[in-house]
């Protein structure tokens, strides 16, 4: 998993300090720490987004401008309901060898035989939860889609973890993940049919 060094400002907590933040394109965020003390601060919003909607997990420096540096990963981020903006992201810190939950974002490998036919392929999960060690994370989990028909559903029990020892899944094992559905016409046609019938 790659590092990425990220530029933070210390904050002070104060009334409409976090609105006047993101008037100047700041994004509040705390970093944390079991048994730590958790600290405010500031993220530049373009530099955060990029890293949030990355299509692979990062761990991430931390870079104070006193030359600390806070080695972590994001644990939550928070949208903007109307303008889908981020208003304000954790980060947690971790020690080397650590047991950590993280989010890892899921990616796709094969052609689907459904979508040969067809159907058309639908991520339903695009992250999953894994526990291990930060060392051990991937960029991304990869599910091989090749023998997936039309109609079948990928679940988090169904993806095999032998490429990935030491992690375990975390999400529950009945969620689908990826699913190949059916083209609509012939999704209509039948609920037409039923209709009928």
């Amino acid at each position: 998993m790659e590092t990425i060094a990220l530029g933070v400002e210390p904050r002070r907590i104060s009334k409409n300090g976090a609105s006047k933040l993101r008037k100047s394109g700041i994004v509040p965020a705390i970093i944390y720490h079991k048994g730590e003390e958790t600290v405010a601060v500031g993220v530049n919003e373009i530099t955060l987004n990029k890293l949030v909607h990355s299509a692979e997990s990062h761990i991430i420096d931390l870079q104070f401008p006193d030359g600390r540096t806070m080695r972590s990963f994001i644990k939550d981020v928070q949208f903007d309901p109307v303008t889908d903006r981020i208003i304000h992201t954790d980060f947690q810190l971790f020690a080397a060898d650590e047991v950590v939950e993280m989010d890892v974002p899921v990616a796709v490998s094969g052609q689907a035989t459904g979508v040969e036919k067809g159907g058309k392929l639908q991520i339903l999960r695009h992250a999953l939860t894994i526990k291990g060690q930060p060392a051990d994370m991937p960029d991304h989990i990869t599910i091989d889609v090749t023998t997936l028909e039309i109609g079948h559903t990928i679940h988090v029990k169904e993806i095999p973890m032998n490429a990935y020892p030491g992690l375990t899944l975390m999400d529950e094992p009945d969620t689908p993940v990826v699913v190949v559905i059916a083209p609509r016409k012939e999704a209509e046609s039948g609920a037409e049919a039923a209709a009928e019938a």
